[in-house]
């Protein structure tokens, strides 16, 4: 049993890492402009889609080099996938800024049904797949039975946490960071200051993207398979991270993600696979209940 446990806990890991990058997405959009961008589901699955064909691409010109292959794939997949976000901010929320609260929502909702159809009609409605990457597993001896970890996974720990690491950096000591902070306080006397808002919510928007297609190669490796329809089911359970950490807060999304990914993994390990998304969506509600601002998030507190 205790093998079977700390097991559950590392596929809970590695999965809850991945929620944790896609929720990010989510949170920063909305501490920014308070809007939740129900796009970015759409741009992680078309980030498995990118790094599916930048793979092939990479092989067909002749480089099979491992690292080569994995870092040159993260690189263009996060390229492409950061474009993708810069124009859904164009299109789908600036013109709509200075719009009622529902315009940019029904226009996000639009525009996650534009790409799924998109990718749909592109590569068509089968599930595709890409052959696993990274053989082999590193075992380890618990009580009577064995825990392995699969290299697969243990780089997807590596680099999610080199990628909250860097966000991390970016946003608490680089220029831009300042920037993102000060138009998340206060939009109007950042504008007001020289801070070119529009400029910062677009970057936001970027990184978010960035995040995304990492989450999209990394889930897509470890999985190996993904279909049009794949943004829609992280999509939501990123959402649902989000807000369980906190919406607005970045540690808070990616406490969130690991929070339920771990719960999924256990429940789905000792109790049914097939209710696990039920079990995770009833956590969401105790602790909405319990803790509607999350479990990092700060209270609102209305305004006399």
């Amino acid at each position: 049993m205790d093998s079977i446990v700390i097991e559950q806990l590392l596929n809970g890991l590695t999965l809850g890492s991945v929620y944790g990058l896609v929720a990010i997405g989510y949170t920063m959009v909305y501490g920014i402009i308070g809007m939740i961008n129900f796009a970015h589901g759409e741009v992680y699955m078309i980030s498995a889609y990118l790094s599916a064909i930048s793979l092939a691409l990479l092989a067909f010109f002749g480089l099979h080099n491992l690292p080569l292959l994995i870092l040159g794939t993260l690189l263009f997949t996060v390229l492409v996938t950061c474009t993708y976000g810069w124009v859904i901010e164009r299109i789908a929320y600036k013109p709509l800024r200075n719009s009622t609260r529902l315009a940019p929502l029904i226009s996000a909702i639009g525009m996650s049904l534009i790409l799924q159809n998109y990718v749909q009609l592109a590569q068509g409605p089968r599930q595709q797949g890409v052959p696993t990457l990274l053989d082999g597993a590193l075992k380890f001896q618990v009580g009577d039975g064995f825990v392995q970890l699969t290299y697969t996974k243990l780089f997807i720990l590596i680099a999610s946490l080199i990628g909250m690491a860097v966000l991390t950096y970016v946003i608490r000591y680089t220029r831009l960071g300042r920037m993102c902070r000060a138009t998340q306080q206060d939009r109007k006397m950042a504008s007001i200051l020289g801070i070119d808002t529009d400029r910062v919510i677009a970057c936001v928007f970027v990184i978010g993207a960035a995040l995304a297609a990492l989450a999209g190669v990394l889930i897509t490796m470890n999985y190996g398979t993904f279909d049009f329809y794949a943004g829609f089911i992280i999509g939501i359970k990123a959402f649902t991270a989000a807000v369980l950490g906190g919406i607005g807060s970045l540690p808070g999304a990616m406490l969130g993600g690991l929070v339920l990914g771990v719960a999924e993994a256990q429940f789905s390990g000792m109790v049914n696979t097939d209710y696990k998304d039920v079990f995770a969506f009833s956590l969401l509600v105790l602790i909405l209940i319990f803790r509607p601002q999350g479990l990092l998030g700060r209270p609102q507190i209305d305004k006399v």
